[in-house]
């Protein structure tokens, strides 16, 4: 039987890599819907959309209609839902993106993949699985020591977090309530190619090349669990291929760091790529180094000061672990980053300038 496999939210960052992936390395047919926020971007599937398993949707998973029209032009196999507003900062100057898209577009999407679900025959509903990708945010804030596990209960801080709790939840009911077979992840802090540049790694390596100040919240030392983008899709495919119906696994990268610490990696890094005596723009804006341009900022409100992700058990059960360190991962994203000045150049073409989000309260 041929796979077919629904990616929402497949124009952005993590179902863009996600899709690359699953086109150079499964046989499935391939269908991205996605709405084309700011953060969704058709040139990031420029390469996908030279195969003939490649079909692209613009709409959006609040969309009811659209959404059982895509289900019967493209019957699937598997949904893969990654369709959500992501960005905390953004979650705190307006939540109500977030509600939409993050709870009530899951609903729409379990509820249309319920109905579908329904009508299969015998041998296409035990190929089906509905996959829903989710965040260690839900789970709230670590003190000193200890891990996130699949056992964590839900203790979310921010709208953002919130909402995705909320969409957790609903999965799992649609699981339990209408025997829909679900599959949930839920991920450490992902980096790499093709990241929109609010988020904290390719906003400090594209102001650092130009001598922008580096705004570091806080006192920078928030910790986070950094999870290279590869890593986290082969961690999601292989939730996909070989994962219980109705379990949930974290996926980490077993990279704790402070945003302090991520951002002197990085400076090192352009430093050996472009050193700071022969940048212009560091020149220009009185810099003798990369580090002279850290600036401390007000902190977010709510903000989570540590996560960590427990991965033992997709390791256990599904032989899974990451194939990035985080040296490595970062010098592979600054290198896309260095090489792939278009695009980023065509992605901040809209209102975002690299400006401070999550300023609602101050």
């Amino acid at each position: 039987m041929q796979k077919c496999w629904i990616v929402t939210g497949g124009a952005g960052f993590i179902g863009s890599n996600l899709v690359r992936l699953i086109l150079a390395e499964s046989d499935a047919q391939v269908v991205v819907v996605d709405k084309l926020t700011y953060a969704g971007n058709l040139q990031s599937l420029v390469d996908c959309s030279e195969s003939d398993r490649f079909h692209f949707v613009k709409a959006d998973i609040c969309d009811r209609a659209a959404m059982e029209k895509v289900f019967g032009d493209h019957p699937p196999t598997a949904v893969l839902n990654l369709a959500a507003e992501s960005h905390v900062d953004r979650s705190i100057d307006g939540p109500e993106a977030f509600i939409e898209t993050n709870v009530l577009g899951t609903f729409q999407l379990l509820d249309t993949a319920r109905h579908y679900f329904a009508e299969l025959d015998d041998v296409r509903a035990r190929q089906f699985r509905f996959l829903h990708v989710s965040t260690d945010e839900v789970y709230g804030s670590l003190g000193d020591d200890g891990l996130f596990t699949e056992e964590t209960l839900y203790a979310p801080n921010s709208p953002y977090s919130a909402s995705k709790a909320g969409a957790d939840h609903l999965v799992r009911a649609y699981l339990h309530t209408y025997g829909l077979p679900t599959l949930l992840t839920n991920c450490s802090n992902n980096y790499g190619p093709n990241q929109f540049p609010e988020k904290l790694i390719p906003l400090m390596i594209l102001n650092a090349l130009e001598g922008r100040d580096l705004p570091i919240y806080g006192d920078g030392g928030n910790i986070r669990d950094w999870l290279y983008v590869d890593d986290h899709c082969r961690g999601i495919l292989r939730v996909l291929e070989a994962g219980t119906i109705g379990e949930k696994y974290n996926i980490g990268g077993d990279s704790e760091r402070t945003n302090l610490q991520i951002i002197d990696i990085l400076c090192a890094e352009i430093e050996a790529r472009l050193p700071a005596a022969k940048n212009p723009a560091l020149q220009a804006a009185g810099k003798a180094a990369y580090t002279d341009l850290k600036t401390f900022v007000s902190d977010r409100p709510g903000h989570d000061r540590r996560y960590a992700i427990d991965a033992s058990k997709i390791q256990r059960e599904l032989s899974w672990t990451p194939r990035h360190d985080l040296e490595s991962g970062l010098a592979h994203t600054l290198d896309w980053y260095l090489a792939n000045r278009p695009w980023w150049e065509a992605v901040l073409s809209g209102s975002y300038k690299r400006q401070r989000l999550g300023t609602a309260l101050e």
